[in-house]
């Protein structure tokens, strides 16, 4: 398709010299260069296409990047990159070195707060509000938050601190999972007009000026207007029990709903928070809108004229698939087993899980400390849950992890999904923390599978574990290939294995990178060193009779893992200290992840980066290698040590 408006679009300003009536032509163009970026790079499609019409709106009428504009969340903002400046890099989105699948503050001054998770815009759009006001600065501060952003507690702590206070807050609801009739739309939208231009000191007041609108004939019309009224002024919504002015719902899809509010809440003298509720559709004007569950959410790489989207390039299981499966074997054993996610049925296979037991899978809303507690109340009466999480998305659960499930010791089962590097979602959502905020608390039992068939066990091993809480992480991705077990079996808790037999220098891996492990002793094999490769299998309790074994049979040990500083290594130094075996001459280093945030990039790029690839693990074992000893007549001396 033409874009020749957004052509002509290189500043925000250009944007607003267009005549109104311009605004939706801009839109269908800017809808066009969202699918057309998208299908080349991959990544979050629908809830971009549904705010096209809001984000030209929204920069018409407002004055940004002065005015502050706040996504929630950050996924939703490709066509806001677009118009802000960012459409010459727009093919870079999500690639090394590229934009950013989200909005990010050193990327751009239309970016006021990064958000790579859900809502987090009313907590921080407040705290942007009182700054101007405690500046002196006049300024309007707009968070558009998701209607599933609005299933998190954070966005109602938000809202009842925001209700008590006098500041200018816009609230933009994104409500894209309700449709609303053209009537009722076109009412709502008339009603929004009426509330935002004037006064009413009754909701009297408001309803005899709407009634006044219709002839007396069409009661139920006058009906359906005042009971409108009475939802839209009255006490009825939870957002006016909190405080706020509450707006609508209006057509998000539709300028003339849109402008003449977005309007009257800019040049409107009042103070106090207001939201307003928009109603849109996810995946608006995609051209190859079919059944889809998710309204596409998020997309691979597709052909631009027919559709057909990228796949992958094998046909390996991925470690996601794998536990629904091994998930969904264990509860037809077991009738006490339930699951529980946070808004990613799907992301995390639950929604597999489902299909076959309706009624023991758990679906919060991203409402990840409610989660974690939900699941500690089902254990308190003898349920075994399953408590499906993102690694990134459990941190927001931490403090309900520690106290509600740890310091009781309920045996609380924790599926922890996307461990490790992501991939071109970049540093908000990869999964690098869990192993060091786990492995210091008490109580808890850690698998970290080394391949697919290591994780249909170590389901097994949850289901049966009883004891106490337990956890395990697996990557995103694909699995290595290995041959599937006919059914999961319950590993001896805290036990690793010795995957390869050698002399000298020893490689502990926790996790996926056994395989790279395995592939770097390949190749120091064809030099003539042959390594000992163990895998860990739990980062707690450690293995610590295997950990004696490698210590005291050989000369050098590395420890990998694909985590941050502080996790397993650290455990394993502290313990090998501690024992007493650094004392004898023993060289042990780690190999971790780097102590900084990762861009996005591919996860082979990333790990190659961090030296968690073969060549890196190969590299390092070679430097560790013990040097052989030069004798130079009566005297000997060792080779220099790295």
């Amino acid at each position: 398709m033409r874009t020749p408006l957004l052509d002509h679009i290189t500043k925000i300003d250009d944007v607003r010299r267009l005549n109104e009536a311009d605004l939706p032509q801009l839109a269908n163009e800017l809808r066009s260069a969202t699918i057309s970026a998208v299908s080349k790079t991959g990544g979050h499609l629908g809830a971009g296409l549904g705010v096209v019409e809001l984000t030209v709106a929204l920069h018409y009428v407002f004055s940004t990047p002065e005015d502050r504009l706040i996504w929630d969340v950050g996924h939703q903002a490709y066509p806001h990159k677009i118009l802000t400046g960012r459409r010459d890099r727009i093919n870079s989105l999500r690639q090394k070195g590229g934009l950013s699948g989200f909005t990010k503050r050193s990327e751009s001054e239309f970016d006021p707060f990064g958000a790579g998770h859900s809502s987090t815009s009313i907590s921080a759009g407040l705290g942007m509000a009182v700054a101007s006001e405690l500046q002196g600065v006049s300024r309007n501060v707009i968070a558009v938050i998701g209607d599933g952003a609005m299933s998190a507690g954070m966005a109602y702590e938000a809202m009842n601190n925001a209700g008590t206070m006098n500041n200018r807050l816009i609230v933009i609801l994104n409500d894209n999972d309700m449709s609303i009739s053209q009537p009722v739309g076109a009412m709502s939208s008339y009603l929004s007009r009426l509330i935002t231009s004037q006064p009413y000191h009754s909701i009297r007041d408001l309803m005899r000026e709407v009634a006044s609108h219709f002839p007396a004939e069409i009661e139920r019309t006058a009906r359906r207007a005042k009971d409108a009224a009475r939802d839209l002024m009255g006490g009825n919504s939870v957002f006016s029990q909190l405080g706020f002015t509450h707006i609508g719902p209006i057509d998000g899809h539709d300028m003339g709903h849109l402008l003449p509010v977005l309007k009257n809440l800019r040049d409107s003298t009042s103070h106090g928070p207001v939201l307003v509720h928009v109603v849109t559709e996810k995946g608006h004007g995609h051209p190859f809108a079919g059944p889809s569950s998710e309204k596409y959410h998020a997309v691979p790489k597709f052909d631009l004229i027919t559709g057909t989207q990228q796949k992958s390039g094998g046909n390996l299981p991925s470690y996601t698939s794998v536990f629904a499966n091994s998930l969904i074997a264990a509860a037809e054993a077991d009738p006490k087993i339930v699951a529980i996610t946070a808004a990613m049925p799907s992301g995390t296979g639950l929604d597999k899980v489902k299909t076959r037991f309706p009624s023991r899978v758990f679906d919060v809303g991203i409402a990840e400390q409610h989660a974690v507690t939900f699941a500690a109340g089902l254990a308190c009466e003898g349920m075994k849950p399953f408590c499906a999480l993102y690694s990134t998305f459990l941190q927001r659960g931490y403090d309900q992890l520690v106290h509600d499930v740890a310091v009781q010791n309920l045996p609380v089962r924790f599926a922890i999904d996307r461990a490790g590097l992501v991939g071109a979602d970049g540093a908000t959502h990869a999964g690098v923390y869990d192993l060091a905020y786990l492995s210091c608390l008490p109580n808890l039992v850690i698998m970290c599978p080394s391949d697919e068939g290591e994780l249909a066990h170590m389901v097994a091993t949850a289901a049966a574990y009883d004891d106490g809480p337990s956890a395990l992480r697996y990557p995103r991705g694909e699995g290595v290939g290995c041959a599937m077990p006919e059914a999961g079996k319950p590993l001896e808790i805290g036990k690793g294995r010795i995957l390869r037999e050698g002399i000298g220098l020893a490689i502990l891996s926790l996790g996926t990178r056994a395989a790279a492990a395995l592939d770097a002793a390949d190749r120091l094999a064809a030099g003539g060193v042959n390594v000992t490769v163990a895998d860990a299998r739990f980062a707690k309790p450690l293995d610590t009779d295997l950990i004696d074994k490698l210590a005291l049979q050989h000369k050098a040990l590395l420890i990998v893992e694909e985590g941050s500083p502080g996790g397993f290594s650290a455990h394993v130094m502290s313990y090998l200290a501690n024992k007493g075996h650094l004392d004898g001459g023993l060289r042990a280093r780690t190999l971790t992840l780097p102590d900084a945030f990762i861009d996005h990039d591919s996860q082979q790029g990333q790990l190659a980066m961090a030296g968690l690839d073969a060549d890196g693990i190969c590299a390092a074992a070679t430097k560790l290698m013990p040097r052989p000893t030069i004798k130079t007549g009566s005297q000997s001396r060792k080779g220099t040590t790295a």
